[in-house]
Protein backbone atom coordinates (compact mmCIF):
# COMPACT_ATOMS: atom_id res chain seq x y z
CA UNK A 1 0.00 0.00 0.00
CA UNK A 2 1.35 3.11 -1.31
CA UNK A 3 1.60 5.89 1.52
CA UNK A 4 1.34 9.48 0.32
CA UNK A 5 4.08 11.70 1.34
CA UNK A 6 3.33 14.36 4.31
CA UNK A 7 4.77 17.00 1.93
CA UNK A 8 2.66 16.35 -0.95
CA UNK A 9 -0.62 15.86 1.47
CA UNK A 10 -0.10 19.45 2.58
CA UNK A 11 0.20 20.76 -0.58
CA UNK A 12 -3.30 18.87 -1.73
CA UNK A 13 -4.73 20.57 1.37
CA UNK A 14 -3.38 23.88 0.80
CA UNK A 15 -4.70 23.91 -2.87
CA UNK A 16 -8.07 22.56 -1.66
CA UNK A 17 -8.04 26.01 0.55
CA UNK A 18 -7.68 28.23 -2.06
CA UNK A 19 -10.15 25.96 -4.54
CA UNK A 20 -12.70 26.50 -1.35
CA UNK A 21 -11.70 30.58 -0.66
CA UNK A 22 -11.79 31.01 -4.58
CA UNK A 23 -15.27 29.41 -4.96
CA UNK A 24 -16.41 31.88 -1.54
CA UNK A 25 -14.87 34.68 -3.25
CA UNK A 26 -16.67 34.30 -6.60
CA UNK A 27 -20.58 33.33 -4.66
CA UNK A 28 -20.23 36.76 -2.55
CA UNK A 29 -18.54 38.56 -5.95
CA UNK A 30 -22.10 37.89 -7.58
CA UNK A 31 -23.57 40.64 -5.45
CA UNK A 32 -22.98 43.78 -7.12
CA UNK A 33 -24.63 47.58 -6.23
CA UNK A 34 -27.17 46.71 -8.74
CA UNK A 35 -28.12 43.74 -7.78
CA UNK A 36 -27.85 45.32 -4.41
CA UNK A 37 -29.94 48.16 -5.48
CA UNK A 38 -32.58 45.55 -6.72
CA UNK A 39 -33.00 44.23 -3.47
CA UNK A 40 -33.33 47.59 -1.33
CA UNK A 41 -36.24 49.00 -4.01
CA UNK A 42 -37.91 45.83 -5.67
CA UNK A 43 -40.69 45.57 -2.40
CA UNK A 44 -41.33 49.24 -3.09
CA UNK A 45 -42.32 48.71 -6.70
CA UNK A 46 -45.98 48.57 -7.50
CA UNK A 47 -47.95 47.11 -10.29
CA UNK A 48 -51.05 48.99 -11.26
CA UNK A 49 -53.60 47.34 -12.74
CA UNK A 50 -56.31 49.83 -14.10
CA UNK A 51 -59.90 49.22 -15.59
CA UNK A 52 -61.10 52.22 -17.53
CA UNK A 53 -63.95 53.56 -19.48
CA UNK A 54 -62.96 53.96 -22.92
CA UNK A 55 -65.91 55.74 -25.14
CA UNK A 56 -66.82 53.91 -28.47
CA UNK A 57 -68.73 55.45 -31.19
CA UNK A 58 -70.95 53.71 -33.31
CA UNK A 59 -73.81 54.50 -35.93
CA UNK A 60 -77.37 53.12 -36.29
CA UNK A 61 -77.57 51.12 -39.60
CA UNK A 62 -80.96 52.17 -40.21
CA UNK A 63 -80.92 55.93 -39.04
CA UNK A 64 -77.80 56.88 -39.81
CA UNK A 65 -78.34 59.58 -42.18
CA UNK A 66 -80.52 61.58 -39.61
CA UNK A 67 -79.11 60.92 -36.48
CA UNK A 68 -75.34 61.64 -34.79
CA UNK A 69 -73.19 59.12 -33.52
CA UNK A 70 -73.55 57.55 -30.41
CA UNK A 71 -71.20 56.36 -27.50
CA UNK A 72 -71.16 53.95 -24.87
CA UNK A 73 -68.64 53.36 -22.28
CA UNK A 74 -66.70 50.16 -22.97
CA UNK A 75 -64.62 48.90 -19.66
CA UNK A 76 -61.18 47.74 -20.51
CA UNK A 77 -58.08 46.84 -18.67
CA UNK A 78 -54.74 48.38 -18.35
CA UNK A 79 -51.24 48.00 -16.45
CA UNK A 80 -48.52 50.02 -15.23
CA UNK A 81 -45.81 50.57 -12.52
CA UNK A 82 -45.32 52.72 -9.50
CA UNK A 83 -43.22 53.23 -6.65
CA UNK A 84 -44.62 53.17 -2.99
CA UNK A 85 -42.90 56.18 -1.59
CA UNK A 86 -43.71 56.52 1.94
CA UNK A 87 -44.71 54.48 4.72
CA UNK A 88 -48.36 55.47 5.09
CA UNK A 89 -48.65 54.01 1.29
CA UNK A 90 -48.22 56.92 -0.83
CA UNK A 91 -47.71 55.99 -4.44
CA UNK A 92 -46.35 57.64 -7.25
CA UNK A 93 -46.77 56.83 -10.61
CA UNK A 94 -47.72 58.85 -14.35
CA UNK A 95 -51.04 60.02 -15.13
CA UNK A 96 -51.28 58.21 -18.26
CA UNK A 97 -51.22 55.11 -16.46
CA UNK A 98 -54.34 55.85 -14.04
CA UNK A 99 -56.27 58.29 -16.86
CA UNK A 100 -60.02 57.71 -16.77
CA UNK A 101 -60.04 55.07 -14.20
CA UNK A 102 -62.67 53.73 -12.39
CA UNK A 103 -61.14 51.29 -10.03
CA UNK A 104 -57.59 50.77 -9.46
CA UNK A 105 -55.67 47.63 -8.38
CA UNK A 106 -52.05 48.22 -6.80
CA UNK A 107 -50.01 45.03 -6.25
CA UNK A 108 -46.86 44.72 -4.19
CA UNK A 109 -43.96 41.98 -4.40
CA UNK A 110 -45.48 38.85 -3.19
CA UNK A 111 -48.26 39.24 -5.05
CA UNK A 112 -50.28 41.47 -1.96
CA UNK A 113 -53.14 43.58 -3.22
CA UNK A 114 -54.49 46.64 -2.62
CA UNK A 115 -57.59 49.12 -3.46
CA UNK A 116 -56.09 52.14 -4.74
CA UNK A 117 -57.56 56.05 -3.93
CA UNK A 118 -56.75 58.45 -6.48
CA UNK A 119 -54.99 61.34 -4.50
CA UNK A 120 -54.23 63.70 -7.24
CA UNK A 121 -52.80 64.16 -10.76
CA UNK A 122 -51.50 66.57 -12.75
CA UNK A 123 -51.81 65.76 -16.91
CA UNK A 124 -48.94 68.73 -17.49
CA UNK A 125 -46.51 66.95 -15.77
CA UNK A 126 -47.91 62.89 -16.13
CA UNK A 127 -47.58 62.49 -12.70
CA UNK A 128 -50.37 60.91 -10.20
CA UNK A 129 -50.29 60.62 -6.64
CA UNK A 130 -52.42 57.49 -5.26
CA UNK A 131 -52.86 56.36 -1.83
CA UNK A 132 -53.03 52.64 -0.10
CA UNK A 133 -54.68 51.57 2.98
CA UNK A 134 -52.75 50.24 5.54
CA UNK A 135 -48.96 51.00 7.47
CA UNK A 136 -45.31 50.40 7.55
CA UNK A 137 -44.82 49.65 3.57
CA UNK A 138 -41.86 48.81 2.16
CA UNK A 139 -40.94 52.50 0.40
CA UNK A 140 -37.61 53.92 -1.83
CA UNK A 141 -35.79 56.38 -0.94
CA UNK A 142 -35.18 59.48 -2.97
CA UNK A 143 -32.06 60.38 -4.97
CA UNK A 144 -30.83 63.79 -6.39
CA UNK A 145 -31.59 64.30 -10.02
CA UNK A 146 -29.72 67.22 -10.19
CA UNK A 147 -26.11 65.54 -9.07
CA UNK A 148 -26.71 62.70 -11.67
CA UNK A 149 -23.74 61.56 -13.98
CA UNK A 150 -24.17 60.89 -18.02
CA UNK A 151 -22.50 56.97 -17.81
CA UNK A 152 -23.75 56.20 -14.70
CA UNK A 153 -25.74 52.61 -13.81
CA UNK A 154 -28.90 53.20 -13.26
CA UNK A 155 -31.70 50.20 -13.29
CA UNK A 156 -35.21 50.38 -14.77
CA UNK A 157 -37.95 48.34 -12.17
CA UNK A 158 -41.52 47.91 -12.78
CA UNK A 159 -44.48 45.51 -14.28
CA UNK A 160 -43.57 45.32 -18.62
CA UNK A 161 -45.95 43.60 -20.14
CA UNK A 162 -47.34 42.98 -17.00
CA UNK A 163 -45.20 40.57 -16.29
CA UNK A 164 -45.22 41.39 -12.29
CA UNK A 165 -48.39 39.07 -12.08
CA UNK A 166 -46.33 36.02 -13.38
CA UNK A 167 -43.96 36.57 -10.48
CA UNK A 168 -45.57 38.54 -7.81
CA UNK A 169 -42.47 41.06 -8.38
CA UNK A 170 -41.10 43.52 -10.14
CA UNK A 171 -38.87 43.42 -13.48
CA UNK A 172 -35.62 45.06 -13.45
CA UNK A 173 -33.49 46.17 -16.61
CA UNK A 174 -29.99 47.84 -16.26
CA UNK A 175 -27.90 51.08 -18.22
CA UNK A 176 -26.65 53.69 -18.25
CA UNK A 177 -27.60 57.34 -17.94
CA UNK A 178 -27.40 58.77 -21.71
CA UNK A 179 -28.47 62.13 -21.72
CA UNK A 180 -29.73 64.91 -18.87
CA UNK A 181 -32.11 67.88 -19.27
CA UNK A 182 -34.18 66.35 -22.82
CA UNK A 183 -36.34 68.92 -23.87
CA UNK A 184 -39.39 68.04 -25.65
CA UNK A 185 -41.85 71.12 -24.74
CA UNK A 186 -45.54 70.69 -25.06
CA UNK A 187 -47.41 67.96 -26.51
CA UNK A 188 -50.49 67.75 -28.47
CA UNK A 189 -51.63 65.50 -25.18
CA UNK A 190 -50.80 68.92 -23.30
CA UNK A 191 -48.14 67.13 -21.42
CA UNK A 192 -45.17 69.00 -20.92
CA UNK A 193 -42.08 67.07 -20.65
CA UNK A 194 -38.50 69.06 -19.58
CA UNK A 195 -35.31 68.15 -18.02
CA UNK A 196 -36.01 64.76 -18.87
CA UNK A 197 -33.35 61.96 -18.48
CA UNK A 198 -32.62 59.80 -21.27
CA UNK A 199 -31.39 55.81 -20.17
CA UNK A 200 -30.66 52.82 -22.48
CA UNK A 201 -32.05 50.36 -19.89
CA UNK A 202 -34.55 48.95 -21.08
CA UNK A 203 -37.82 50.46 -20.72
CA UNK A 204 -41.46 49.01 -22.90
CA UNK A 205 -44.98 49.23 -21.98
CA UNK A 206 -46.18 48.60 -18.97
CA UNK A 207 -42.88 49.89 -17.47
CA UNK A 208 -44.33 53.53 -17.30
CA UNK A 209 -44.57 55.20 -14.12
CA UNK A 210 -41.99 52.84 -11.85
CA UNK A 211 -38.71 54.15 -11.12
CA UNK A 212 -35.11 54.81 -12.26
CA UNK A 213 -33.03 53.71 -9.52
CA UNK A 214 -29.29 54.38 -9.11
CA UNK A 215 -26.93 52.00 -7.70
CA UNK A 216 -27.10 53.32 -4.63
CA UNK A 217 -30.83 52.13 -4.22
CA UNK A 218 -32.44 55.73 -4.64
CA UNK A 219 -34.79 56.51 -7.33
CA UNK A 220 -33.67 59.33 -9.32
CA UNK A 221 -36.17 59.17 -11.95
CA UNK A 222 -40.15 58.14 -13.16
CA UNK A 223 -40.15 55.70 -16.31
CA UNK A 224 -42.64 57.91 -18.52
CA UNK A 225 -42.06 56.99 -22.52
CA UNK A 226 -39.24 55.81 -25.20
CA UNK A 227 -38.91 56.18 -28.46
CA UNK A 228 -39.92 53.15 -30.75
CA UNK A 229 -38.28 51.98 -33.98
CA UNK A 230 -41.68 52.40 -35.83
CA UNK A 231 -45.27 52.53 -35.08
CA UNK A 232 -45.38 48.51 -35.89
CA UNK A 233 -42.78 47.90 -33.05
CA UNK A 234 -43.65 48.84 -29.47
CA UNK A 235 -40.63 47.84 -27.92
CA UNK A 236 -37.57 49.29 -26.34
CA UNK A 237 -34.59 49.99 -28.67
CA UNK A 238 -32.29 51.74 -25.73
CA UNK A 239 -34.08 55.12 -25.90
CA UNK A 240 -36.12 55.86 -22.72
CA UNK A 241 -37.09 58.99 -20.70
CA UNK A 242 -38.07 59.62 -16.86
CA UNK A 243 -39.06 62.39 -15.21
CA UNK A 244 -36.65 63.82 -12.71
CA UNK A 245 -37.17 62.99 -9.36
CA UNK A 246 -36.89 66.88 -8.14
CA UNK A 247 -39.68 67.86 -10.22
CA UNK A 248 -41.88 64.17 -9.54
CA UNK A 249 -41.19 64.67 -5.54
CA UNK A 250 -42.39 68.63 -5.70
CA UNK A 251 -45.53 67.93 -7.78
CA UNK A 252 -46.09 64.67 -5.26
CA UNK A 253 -45.67 66.92 -2.36
CA UNK A 254 -47.86 69.37 -3.90
CA UNK A 255 -50.71 66.86 -4.77
CA UNK A 256 -50.74 65.52 -1.19
CA UNK A 257 -51.58 68.72 0.14
CA UNK A 258 -53.59 70.27 -2.45
CA UNK A 259 -54.95 67.50 -4.59
CA UNK A 260 -54.25 69.09 -7.63
CA UNK A 261 -51.27 71.87 -8.76
CA UNK A 262 -52.27 75.17 -8.85
CA UNK A 263 -50.42 77.03 -12.08
CA UNK A 264 -52.62 79.78 -12.00
CA UNK A 265 -50.48 83.26 -12.40
CA UNK A 266 -50.85 86.69 -13.37
CA UNK A 267 -48.36 89.73 -15.09
CA UNK A 268 -50.50 92.09 -14.86
CA UNK A 269 -49.40 92.80 -18.74
CA UNK A 270 -51.92 93.57 -21.65
CA UNK A 271 -49.57 93.57 -24.85
CA UNK A 272 -50.53 92.68 -28.45
CA UNK A 273 -48.63 92.07 -31.55
CA UNK A 274 -45.89 94.24 -32.78
CA UNK A 275 -47.09 94.89 -36.39
CA UNK A 276 -44.94 96.76 -39.20
CA UNK A 277 -47.50 99.66 -38.98
CA UNK A 278 -47.55 99.74 -35.50
CA UNK A 279 -43.63 99.89 -35.95
CA UNK A 280 -43.60 102.63 -38.62
CA UNK A 281 -46.10 104.72 -36.60
CA UNK A 282 -43.93 104.35 -33.32
CA UNK A 283 -40.60 105.07 -35.65
CA UNK A 284 -39.24 101.86 -34.23
CA UNK A 285 -35.98 99.91 -34.86
CA UNK A 286 -37.62 96.56 -35.29
CA UNK A 287 -40.45 94.97 -36.51
CA UNK A 288 -40.99 92.03 -34.35
CA UNK A 289 -41.99 90.88 -30.96
CA UNK A 290 -45.00 92.04 -28.56
CA UNK A 291 -45.67 95.80 -27.63
CA UNK A 292 -47.19 96.63 -23.93
CA UNK A 293 -50.46 98.53 -24.30
CA UNK A 294 -51.46 98.59 -20.83
CA UNK A 295 -49.54 97.62 -17.24
CA UNK A 296 -52.03 97.10 -14.11
CA UNK A 297 -50.76 99.24 -11.24
CA UNK A 298 -48.99 97.04 -8.39
CA UNK A 299 -48.88 94.30 -10.39
CA UNK A 300 -46.05 91.86 -11.10
CA UNK A 301 -44.97 93.98 -14.47
CA UNK A 302 -45.18 97.27 -12.61
CA UNK A 303 -43.28 96.30 -10.02
CA UNK A 304 -40.73 95.23 -12.36
CA UNK A 305 -41.06 98.51 -14.03
CA UNK A 306 -42.16 97.31 -17.16
CA UNK A 307 -44.42 100.19 -19.08
CA UNK A 308 -46.19 100.71 -22.19
CA UNK A 309 -44.53 101.20 -25.32
CA UNK A 310 -41.44 98.89 -24.47
CA UNK A 311 -41.35 96.00 -26.88
CA UNK A 312 -41.03 92.39 -25.80
CA UNK A 313 -38.92 90.41 -27.85
CA UNK A 314 -37.80 87.46 -26.03
CA UNK A 315 -39.38 85.72 -22.93
CA UNK A 316 -37.08 82.96 -21.05
CA UNK A 317 -34.73 83.10 -24.05
CA UNK A 318 -37.56 82.63 -26.21
CA UNK A 319 -38.84 84.76 -29.16
CA UNK A 320 -42.40 85.69 -29.08
CA UNK A 321 -44.25 86.82 -31.57
CA UNK A 322 -47.72 87.15 -30.36
CA UNK A 323 -49.29 87.49 -26.98
CA UNK A 324 -49.99 83.53 -26.55
CA UNK A 325 -46.29 82.70 -26.95
CA UNK A 326 -45.93 84.67 -23.79
CA UNK A 327 -48.33 82.32 -21.97
CA UNK A 328 -47.02 79.00 -24.02
CA UNK A 329 -43.96 79.92 -22.78
CA UNK A 330 -44.41 79.80 -18.75
CA UNK A 331 -46.55 76.83 -19.47
CA UNK A 332 -44.12 74.75 -21.05
CA UNK A 333 -41.29 76.13 -18.46
CA UNK A 334 -43.96 74.83 -15.82
CA UNK A 335 -43.52 78.11 -14.26
CA UNK A 336 -45.96 78.96 -11.53
CA UNK A 337 -46.77 81.91 -9.00
CA UNK A 338 -43.70 82.86 -7.26
CA UNK A 339 -41.23 81.87 -10.44
CA UNK A 340 -39.00 84.28 -11.95
CA UNK A 341 -39.07 84.38 -15.53
CA UNK A 342 -36.54 86.70 -18.10
CA UNK A 343 -37.89 88.89 -20.49
CA UNK A 344 -35.93 90.81 -23.03
CA UNK A 345 -36.92 94.42 -24.16
CA UNK A 346 -36.21 97.25 -26.28
CA UNK A 347 -36.95 100.40 -25.04
CA UNK A 348 -35.98 103.86 -25.80
CA UNK A 349 -33.98 102.66 -28.91
CA UNK A 350 -31.86 99.64 -26.39
CA UNK A 351 -32.33 96.06 -25.46
CA UNK A 352 -32.09 94.99 -21.65
CA UNK A 353 -33.12 92.11 -19.28
CA UNK A 354 -35.69 92.77 -16.89
CA UNK A 355 -36.48 90.27 -14.68
CA UNK A 356 -40.23 89.47 -13.90
CA UNK A 357 -41.84 87.75 -10.68
CA UNK A 358 -45.50 85.73 -11.63
CA UNK A 359 -48.37 87.12 -9.03
CA UNK A 360 -50.67 85.09 -7.46
CA UNK A 361 -54.20 85.64 -8.88
CA UNK A 362 -56.35 86.96 -5.69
Amino acid sequence: MWIMPKKILNIILLMGTVVSIAFGGLSQGRETAITRAIKKVGPSVASINVVQNQKMYYRDPFFSFFLPPSSINIPSQSSGSGVVISPDGYVLTNFHVIENAVEITVTLTGGYEYDAEIIGFDQTTDLALLKLDGRNFPFAEFGDSDDIIIGEWVIALGNPFNLFDISDQPTASAGIISASHMNFGRQESGKVFQNMIQTDAAINPGNSGGPLVNTLGEVIGINTFIFTGNNQYQGSIGIGFAIPINQARDIAEELKIEGRVNRSFTTGLRVQTLTRSISRYLELELNEGVIIVEVEPGSPADRSHLKPGDVIVKVGGQKVHHPSDIRDIITEKDKRSGDSLKLRIYRDGKHKTIKLKLGAID
